[in-house]
C-alpha cells in the first residue's frame, strides 16, 4: 500500500465527509447526482440515521449509493438468499451497495449426459 492519501476527485475523505449530500453529488456521475437531486427515499434516510447510532446496519438496499459518511461501517446486504457482509473503504465511494453483494454463483457445468450429443446416443449400454 503507498503513503498517498486517499482522494476522490481531488478531495480527500476529511473535506468529503464536512460537505453535506448535495455537494458530494457535484462530485458523481450523472446518475449517482440524479438519484441524490431527486432525494434520498425513506429507508436509504434511515440507514445514514441508524450508523451514526451503530457500526453494522442489515439493509435490502442495493441500490444505495456509498457516501462518505459511510466510510469504515460495515453494513450487510441482502442478496437474495443471506445478507453479506461488506466493510466500506474508501474507494467504494459513488457506487452502489449492490455491486459488493453478488446475486448469482458461478456455474459449474459438469460432463455432458448420456444423449446429450448425437454420438453418445449409439454407445452400447453393455
Amino acid at each position: 500500500m503507498s503513503d498517498e492519501e486517499f482522494t476522490f476527485r481531488g478531495n480527500t475523505l476529511d473535506e468529503l465527509k464536512q460537505m453535506n449530500l448535495n455537494q458530494f453529488a457535484e462530485l458523481l456521475d450523472a446518475r449517482g447526482r440524479r438519484k441524490i437531486n431527486r432525494g434520498l427515499r425513506k429507508n436509504e434516510k434511515k440507514i445514514l440515521q441508524d450508523l451514526e447510532e451503530k457500526d453494522t446496519v442489515k439493509t435490502h438496499e442495493r441500490d444505495m449509493i456509498v457516501v462518505p459518511k459511510m466510510v469504515g461501517k460495515t453494513i450487510e446486504v441482502y442478496d437474495g438468499q443471506e445478507f453479506v457482509s461488506v466493510e466500506i473503504e474508501e474507494e467504494m465511494l459513488g457506487h452502489y451497495l449492490g455491486e459488493f453483494s453478488k446475486t448469482r454463483k458461478r456455474v459449474e457445468h459438469s460432463a455432458p449426459g448420456l444423449g446429450a450429443t448425437r454420438s453418445s446416443q449409439h454407445v452400447p449400454l453393455k
